[in-house]
């Protein structure tokens, strides 16, 4: 069995760019930035930032072009797929990409730079509302209005356990432990 799955949250590095192909479908090229941050041996706060080439094609192109600009945090679940070709001077060249399956937009909407741009309805992401992109990137048909799921009191959670005060243990001996 193989499995060849990335999934990834970060912020778009540049505006995406969409190619339009003769035969009406088009594809669009995303670069994604994902950070992590660590200590290092110094107890230094470190911030490590990965570089990511997304490709999209077809309706995932078309959000891109809608709806992602410089800045917009997104949600990409896709494959790496890696290639390679002969520059102009004979050299192997080789890169690797994700190939997008599945994009979702992130954040508030006003932190999104393409909410400005365009005059969209709110983006509803459990259920899309008509006209927005869903999950895949498609666009969904009409439909009945939506309606509100009824909503769920918070029950906060009710220990089942005593409680235990660590002054009231006692030390009955050398510790078991190999540490």
């Amino acid at each position: 069995m193989a499995l060849n799955k990335v999934l990834l949250i970060g912020n778009v590095g540049k505006d995406p760019e969409i190619r339009h192909l003769q035969g009406g479908a088009s594809v669009a090229t995303i670069t994604l930035a994902t950070s992590e941050r660590y200590r290092d041996r110094n107890g230094e706060s470190r911030e490590l930032t990965e570089w990511h080439t997304i490709i999209a094609w077809r309706q995932l192109a078309d959000l891109a072009e809608n709806y992602i600009r410089k800045g917009s945090q997104i949600y990409v679940e896709g494959k790496i797929r890696s290639r390679s070709w002969d520059d102009q001077n004979g050299q192997k060249r080789y890169v690797t990409e994700i190939q997008a399956d599945a994009i979702q937009l992130l954040g508030r909407r006003s932190d999104n730079p393409a909410a400005n741009q365009q005059q969209a309805q709110p983006q509803n992401y459990g259920q899309p509302a008509y006209g927005q992109p869903n999950y895949g990137g498609g666009y969904n048909a009409p439909a009945q209005p939506q309606q509100q799921p009824p909503q769920q009191q918070f029950q906060p959670h009710q220990p089942t356990t005593p409680i235990v005060n660590p002054a009231d243990l006692t030390d009955d001996g050398p510790d078991d432990l190999p540490f």
